[in-house]
């Protein structure tokens, strides 16, 4: 267990992902029926701040919801998770771990994240938080690690943490091979808890992605601004609405940009026509139902063990463990993927 005197500052190693190439992923993109952009390119400085905001506006509850469920639950979490090390898969500002540091008792936690810069800072203030925890940032692409690196803390049983029902962003097969990929890093003797947002009344969850202050409209018009600036767009946010609509068919919220006209525009070198109407997808939502999240991790190799959930029944933390007798090694094999943020 972490010892009794503060730690001095945590560690950190940068494995030094290597930066999407921005152009070609944006092409391949617009190029899709319908247009969709990868849903990380909404979090450069602006989209980060003002997807905060999101996560404070009434209609928005996922995040409130999850943290609420950790706090009231974290006794019961850290004792079916059991010892060793804590592994938080795209932890970004680590604000939801706390409840869960405090309860178990790791022997260390372990914070993955794509930008090494962003993650040192979030590892010191919870280092301040948590004195006694030793804390480990490590910068990667974690969706296409091949193993941990090499360290002492991780030669413990691992316990993997990740919360915010970003699973949501994958696609379901998308989902499966992200999955089988944390199996792979986390090992045989491993956990797993997962946060997963559930579907609910259709205008509840169209609110929660069209919130009356207008964050999500301003998150996704910022992409348009991030485009021009960073590929040499000329896109006008004034010729484009944000919508998000409920798609039951596929158990998911759909988050686009319409087009208000026909129009033309200019991005990456290339001209691309817009029909009056036109969506350009920012990001999906998938919303699954206990069973169908089962049905999912099981695909994937894991067993559900247990699952814990709001009095209303609006979000679940399912914890898992690997069904190794229904898995071979060709299933733990990396797949081409990308990591999303919360959403």
């Amino acid at each position: 267990m972490a010892g009794p005197l503060a730690l001095a500052a945590p560690q950190l190693i940068d494995l030094h992902p290597p930066a999407a190439d921005m152009r070609r992923l944006v092409v391949s993109g617009m190029e899709r029926q319908p247009r969709q952009l990868p849903a990380w390119l909404l979090y450069d400085d602006e989209g980060s701040r003002l997807f905060d905001a999101i996560c404070r506006q009434p209609e928005y509850g996922l995040t409130r919801t999850e943290t609420a469920l950790l706090e009231q639950r974290a006794p019961e979490l850290a004792q079916a998770l059991g010892p060793g090390v804590l592994v938080e898969f795209g932890a970004g500002s680590a604000r939801k771990v706390s409840p869960l540091l405090e309860a178990l008792q790791p022997d260390a936690y372990v914070a993955l994240d794509i930008s090494a810069a962003h993650l040192l800072q979030a590892c010191r203030a919870l280092q301040q938080r948590h004195p006694t925890t030793p804390v480990l940032g490590i910068g990667c692409d974690y969706s296409q690690l091949e193993r941990l690196p090499a360290h002492p803390w991780l030669e413990q049983r691992r316990l993997g943490f990740y919360p915010g029902s970003s699973i949501g962003n994958f696609s379901p097969e998308e989902a499966v091979t992200l999955l089988r990929q944390f199996r792979k890093l986390l090992g045989p003797d491993s956990r797993l808890l997962i946060g997963i947002d559930q579907p609910k009344a259709v205008e509840r969850l169209e609110a929660a992605y069209n919130d009356q202050a207008g964050y999500s409209a301003a998150f996704a018009l910022n992409l348009l601004n991030r485009l021009n600036r960073d590929l040499e767009g000329d896109f006008r946010l004034e010729a484009f609405r944000y919508h998000a609509w409920w798609q039951a068919e596929s158990s998911r919220i759909a988050m686009a940009l319409i087009s208000r006209k026909p129009q033309t525009v200019t991005l990456a070198g290339q001209r691309w026509t817009f029909a009056a109407g036109e969506a350009l997808i920012t990001e999906y939502s998938v919303k699954y139902t206990p069973d169908a999240f089962g049905q999912l991790a099981q695909r994937a190799g894991w067993r559900s063990l247990q699952r814990w959930s709001d009095a209303q029944g609006d979000l679940s933390l399912h914890l898992l463990e690997p069904d190794d007798g229904r898995s071979s090694e060709a299933d733990l094999e990396p797949d081409s993927g990308q990591q999303h943020s919360d959403r």
